[in-house]
Formats: structure tokens, sequence, C-alpha cells
């Protein structure tokens, strides 16, 4: 009998994208959402990392029919290697940007009212500018995990972008306390918050009792006022909220860029101008980027491009 042949010696070369694969996998924590980030099947990514599994000999991916996460292994093996895919995935886009037009996909999540009203419509202008760029836009009131989740950007309303991550600001932005015409000939306007406690309000869903917080005066030592308040709609969405303000159900505590219209055209009144509403939404409007010592062009165009478009006003 032949004496059994040496196993040829492994071609790491040739793990590169199986390894890739174990990255995002790590990442979004589903073959479903990793298949989605490479434009894969779910089957191809599922046999890249049965064949690195063969390849180091040892299971990477523990998978059970709700959950999927790496072993000890796969974790480890994760963390030697996701700094330089990453490191090759900014020399690409610097290549790339060196060589002219720029070019690649933008993975956008945003509110859906500010996505709806402001940042699909910025969008146009943008493509004109920048035809090679493409953009997956998102709209979701929930706050997106952005690495995780394989989001390039986030627009979010807020007065605390998150220090994990690269944060611009857009524009700013305030609260407004809002009602139509017909509601207040009805029950009247309230001439201090205190007053809304007897009011029909619209207030956003949220856990626990809805309470509004008003300031008045100096920033430095301001009057607070706390009312809690109730109606006959709560909901999450500042449009929703919007529209049952505009048919008269009660007072609404809107976002500016909500409320801008309906006010310009007289439909909707500002209440209590001299009072400030309090911690309920952010006072800015940011592009949130998952951190990284550089920003991709293309990504760093469109944020130029909606600051220029949100920094005009609502």
């Amino acid at each position: 009998m032949s004496p059994a042949l040496p196993k040829p010696a492994l071609r790491e070369d040739l793990l590169w994208g199986q390894l890739h694969a174990l990255t995002v996998i790590a990442h979004t924590g589903s073959f479903t959402k990793a298949a989605q980030r490479l434009g894969l099947s779910k089957a191809a990514v599922s046999q890249r990392i049965a064949e690195l599994e063969r390849a180091v000999g040892v299971t990477l991916v523990a998978r059970t029919t709700r959950s999927v996460r790496l072993s000890d292994a796969g974790q480890r093996l994760v963390e030697d290697t996701e700094a330089s895919f990453n490191h090759i995935a900014r020399s690409l886009g610097a290549a790339r940007d060196a060589a002219g037009q720029p070019r690649g996909l933008v993975r956008v999540t945003a509110p859906v009212a500010l996505g709806r009203q402001h940042v699909a419509p910025a969008l146009p202008g943008f493509f004109a500018q920048y035809p090679e760029i493409r953009i997956e836009l998102d709209l979701s009131d929930r706050l997106a995990a952005l690495a995780q989740e394989g989001f390039d950007l986030a627009i979010r309303h807020t007065s605390t972008p998150p220090d994990t991550h690269v944060a611009f600001k857009l524009c700013a932005s305030r609260a407004m306390l809002v009602a139509a015409p017909a509601y207040l000939a009805r029950a009247g306007t309230p001439a201090h918050p205190a007053e809304l406690a007897a009011h029909a309000c619209l207030p956003y869903l949220r856990s626990g009792p809805a309470v509004w917080h008003f300031e008045h005066g100096s920033a430095r030592a301001p009057e607070r006022v706390r009312v809690p308040v109730q109606g006959p709609l709560r909901a999450g969405n500042s449009e929703i909220i919007r529209d049952a303000a505009l048919a008269g159900l009660g007072v609404a505590l809107l976002p500016d860029f909500s409320a801008a219209p309906a006010l310009a055209s007289g439909v909707l009144q500002e209440l209590l101008p001299q009072w400030r509403p309090a911690g309920f939404f952010g006072d800015s409007i940011y592009a949130i980027h998952p951190w990284s010592s550089t920003t991709p062009r293309p990504v760093r165009l469109l944020i130029e491009h909606l600051r220029a478009a949100l920094g005009k006003g609502f």
C-alpha cells in the first residue's frame, strides 16, 4: 500500500472571502442580514462559513432556530482580522475617490417623518450631482444599531449624539406647541402650561404617563413647569400627531420640521411661544456615522448635501 500523501498546505489567501463573511455575521447576528450586506444568497454565506470551519477544523458559528452567535474561536478570529478588513475597505474607498467620479452605496436610516418630509426630497438634487452614488434609505422611528445592521449613516433628532460615533450637525431644531384654530375656538387658548392639564392633548406613545415639561426665562435659572396631559390619541409618529391636531382633536407637541408648513399656512397656531418645551425632542438634527478615522467620500458628500438642504430652515 502506498504511503498516505500529506495534505496540501492551507491556502489562507483563498479564505479571505470566507473570513470577511464571518466578520459580517459577527456584526449583523444573522445569516440573512449578512447575505443582504454581502449581496449574496443566504445559502452562499452558509457555504462560506462551512468552508472556513472545515479549513480551520473548529466550529466558528453556533446556530440555533432563533439566533446565531459566534463560538469563542470564531470571536477570536473576528477580533484578529476585523481591523484588517476595515483597513482594506478604507484603502479601496480612497482609491475610488482618487479615480474621479465618486461612486458606491450609502445605506441610511432616518426617522419616518423627517425622512419623508426632508431627507427624501433632498435626494434628487444629490443624484443630479453624483449619479454614480446609490442610496438605500430605511425609514424607521426605532434607533438602529448602525454597525451591526450595516448602516453607513443615521439621521437623528437629538441633543446628545453618541460619543462612540462620528456626529455631524446638520441644523438646529426645536419643539413647538400647536393646535388648530377650530380647536382653540371650541376649547379656549391656554395662557399657561399648567392649563394644558384641562385640555385634550395629543402626546407621543411612550412608556408611562404622558408628562410635558416647559421652561421659561433665562437658561441659567429658568422657571420650570411639569404638566401631566391626556387626550383622545397617543401615537409614535409626528405626522400622525400633526394630522390629529389639524383635525382639531387637541393640542400637540411637534418638532418644527413637522409643524412649520402648517404654521405657515395658518392651519395650525403656535401656543405659549414664550415657554420652551424641554426634554422631549432634541435641539439639533445630526448625521451620525459609525466611528472610523476617515469618512468615505460618498458618505461625506451626502452629509454636506443634507447640511445645505436642511440648513435653509423648516
